[in-house]
């Protein structure tokens, strides 16, 4: 799997963000980076499937869990062409891009965590998942004290006043004026390195279980 020369290349490629530079140590990525994660992916396939038979674990250089190192500049104030960070998403299949329900893990330098949940989701299924919550609360409660006993917190960006057709004395106000669902954990470089980090990922990951399971009722996305 991942080993130090992982986080080494990382942080060169953090000090020399360049093309020329990225296409000199091609092989290095190739060997320190892609194959271990592609290799991880293929291992966590399986238990994946079983968290979820909806939940897609694909091992492909491309289009598949593991999200490109190459960063969209388009709009972005930083130009640098490339993420210096690991990111693998395993998405729920009816979701169209990385804005579906789905399970996250993140590598880099100076952060490494496991996510679960749906990040800034469009309008239509933001108002959806806001209206659950008001209708079916306490099974989003339950998901919540679950996330919290295994250290999960939820994280993301939020309203900063009560959103349109909620009060601002609703017992559940902070939730709904979340705008990402996401539960997050963070974790030591050691995890990442540990040779039972495939088996310790997905224990970890069976505590987002009911939330996942909320977020595609509150959808009506399959799970």
């Amino acid at each position: 799997m991942f080993s130090t020369r992982t986080f080494d290349f990382l942080q060169q490629l953090a000090g020399h963000n360049d093309r020329e530079w990225f296409k000199a140590h091609q092989q290095e990525y190739e060997d320190v980076v892609r194959t271990p994660a592609l290799s991880l992916i293929t291992t966590l396939a399986p238990s994946v499937q079983t968290f979820s038979p909806r939940i897609l674990a694909v091992a492909k250089k491309v289009g598949g869990s593991l999200m490109r190192v190459q960063r969209d500049t388009r709009f972005a104030h930083d130009k640098s062409p490339y993420k210096t960070n690991i990111g693998i998403q395993f998405r729920h299949f009816q979701g169209k891009d990385v804005h579906a329900p789905g399970l996250y893990l993140h590598i880099a330098n100076d952060e490494c965590f496991l996510a679960a949940g749906i990040w800034h989701p469009e309008s239509k299924a933001l108002n959806a998942i806001r209206h659950c919550i008001d209708e079916n609360p306490n099974a989003y409660q339950k998901a919540l004290q679950t996330l919290q006993k295994a250290d999960f917190v939820m994280d993301g960006e939020s309203l900063q006043r009560p959103p349109r057709g909620f009060s601002a004395d609703h017992p559940l106000l902070t939730e709904l004026k979340r705008k990402d669902f996401i539960a997050v954990k963070t974790i030591s470089k050691d995890r990442v390195l540990s040779a039972d980090f495939p088996e310790w990922l997905m224990s970890q990951w069976q505590a987002c279980k009911p939330l996942m399971a909320y977020l595609c009722f509150a959808l009506e996305l399959d799970f």
